[in-house]
């Protein structure tokens, strides 16, 4: 449970005032002494992750944050902090202390609600005192969410659960395929994977495993192949394959290497639809075409890496974006977790694949471009699309 990838965890921020019991709760919950506890307020600073199997969800991440109603210099950055997790969170709990709900309350879920993201309200340390009447009219008015709990005696936690469970998008309490969809039973698939400089060493990366374990969960055939050996595995193919899948920068080799009458696409693009929104990406990569002079592009790396030499979001992208347009651009390149707060100063954002967020975050990062109406792909559809062969490769998902 604790090596499941990270982008496919559930993510649930408990968050609220400091000492509301924020840790307690997260404690009783696991049924572990995950987060420190005291009575001194302002105890957790940074974030505190806890992997968790909750049932029948799998593998889920808490995040124990900071209070929102911290104060300084300082308190102001883990404010900042708290919200970085809201904004990569599936679920929130808002954690309420005895003394009830105040303006600091009410920003969080304004907040909350603002990203949309599902939540329900604790109202902690009932071991001490019930919530106030108030209180739950308030909620019963504005129709949220709310149970009465005790982190000390364990009142109502499995009851919590049950709620948390119950709040989890739709779309995750069902399998989303990542190919599974395009191949039947019996049925031959080729993953192109090249080994470069950029390929971790002794193993491979996540898109690829993740079509490995589909394909054999489909009762399906999986051959592995590198770009070199394909067109000999073509001709030894007794049957053709159901469909080629290859790693982006090999996608324009491998496009002439297999026939038209066998679909193609890539890992990338693949990620595109099983994280985000595979219509608006390539919408996004269309956009290339208009283009003008001294108009910035923004280079989004979701994780912080080794750069290559030859690194595709740093050198290699921006070559063919230049080379393809043949204008005169401003690249810019952003790594990490944080998403910039500039958008607007972009004509086009090229995302990388999103392999380490869940795909709420994705999306979220998706809506919020298009929000300031700038349009945004992701590295695979924008290569296939500089590569010339964009709708080759998105022709299985829309026959």
């Amino acid at each position: 449970m604790a090596k499941a990838p990270r982008g496919e965890r559930l993510i649930i921020a408990i968050v609220g005032k400091r000492n509301a019991g924020k840790s307690s709760l997260i404690n009783a919950i696991t049924g572990q002494q995950t987060s420190i506890v005291s009575d001194i307020a302002g105890t957790t600073t940074d974030p505190v992750a806890k992997h968790y199997e909750l049932l029948p969800l799998g593998p889920v991440t808490f995040y124990d944050t900071a209070g929102f109603d911290d104060v300084g210099e300082l308190g102001e950055k883990r404010i900042k902090a708290t919200y970085k997790i809201l904004w990569k969170s599936d679920i929130a709990v808002i954690v309420i202390d005895e003394k009830g709900m105040d303006e600091n309350d009410y920003k969080v879920i304004d907040k909350v609600k603002e990203l949309k993201i599902p939540f329900v309200i604790v109202f902690n340390k009932s071991d001490i005192k019930k919530a106030k009447d108030n209180d739950k009219k308030y909620c019963d008015k504005n129709g949220l969410q709310y149970i009465e709990v005790s982190s000390k005696t364990g009142e109502n936690i499995n009851s919590l659960k049950e709620k948390i469970i119950s709040l989890s998008p739709k779309e995750l309490k069902r399998e989303r395929a990542l190919l599974a969809d395009l191949i039947k039973e019996g049925e031959t698939v080729i993953l192109v994977v090249p080994i470069d400089l950029a390929a971790p060493k002794g193993r491979l990366i996540l898109p690829q495993v993740q079509a490995i374990r589909e394909i054999l969960d489909s009762d399906a055939i999986s051959v592995v192949v590198k770009e070199r050996e394909l067109e000999s595995v073509l001709n030894n193919l007794k049957s053709k394959p159901s469909i080629v899948i290859t790693d982006s920068q090999a996608v324009l080799k491998v496009s002439a290497d297999v026939p038209n009458d066998i679909p193609l696409t890539t890992f990338s693009i693949l990620f595109a639809r099983y994280k985000g929104d595979l219509k608006e990406l390539t919408d996004g990569a269309n956009k290339i075409d208009k283009l003008k002079d001294g108009d910035r592009v923004l280079i989004a790396e979701a994780c912080s890496h080794h750069v290559q030499a030859d690194d595709i979001g740093r050198v290699k992208i921006p070559r063919w974006l230049l080379q393809y347009t043949g204008k005169e651009l401003k690249i810019d390149i952003a790594s990490g977790s944080d998403y910039p707060e500039n958008l607007e100063e972009y004509s086009l954002i090229i995302h990388c694949g999103g392999c380490m967020l869940n795909r709420m975050e994705m999306m979220r990062r998706i809506k919020e471009s298009l929000r300031r109406k700038i349009s945004i792909t992701n590295y695979g559809v924008a290569i296939s699309k500089l590569q010339g062969v964009l709708e080759r490769v998105i022709k299985p998902f829309y026959g």
